[in-house]
C-alpha cells in the first residue's frame, strides 16, 4: 500500500509541475476523472497498468533513474528466471499443511 501512496504523489506533483488538469491527464491516459483521481489517492482498486500508465506519460521512472541498475537487475532476474523450473505444482506435502 505504502508503494501505491507514493506512486500517486509522484503522479500528482509530475501533473501539477506540468499544470495540467486532472480531466487533461485522464484523457491522455485513457481513462476518467475519477479513476485518475484513485491513482492520485493510492487507491488499490485501480489496475496496475492504469497506474504505470499514468507514470509513464508523466515520465515518472518506476524503478529508480539509473538505467544501469534497471539493466542490471532484470538481467539477474533473467539469470534467476532461467534456473528455476518453468511451471511450479504444489507439492503434496504443501496441499496438506496449511502454512
Amino acid at each position: 500500500m505504502e508503494a501505491l501512496q507514493i506512486l500517486g504523489k509522484q503522479v500528482r506533483v509530475a501533473r501539477r509541475e506540468r499544470h495540467w488538469t486532472l480531466q487533461g491527464l485522464a484523457s491522455r491516459v485513457g481513462v476518467t476523472a475519477p479513476t485518475m483521481r484513485k491513482i492520485e489517492h493510492g487507491d488499490p482498486t485501480v489496475a496496475l497498468g492504469v497506474a504505470f500508465e499514468a507514470a509513464s506519460v508523466l515520465g515518472i521512472p518506476l524503478f529508480g533513474d539509473d538505467a544501469l541498475r534497471r539493466t542490471v537487475e532484470e538481467r539477474r532476474l533473467d539469470d534467476r528466471l532461467a534456473v528455476l523450473p518453468g511451471r511450479v505444482r504444489e507439492s503434496s506435502a504443501r496441499r496438506r499443511a496449511p502454512f
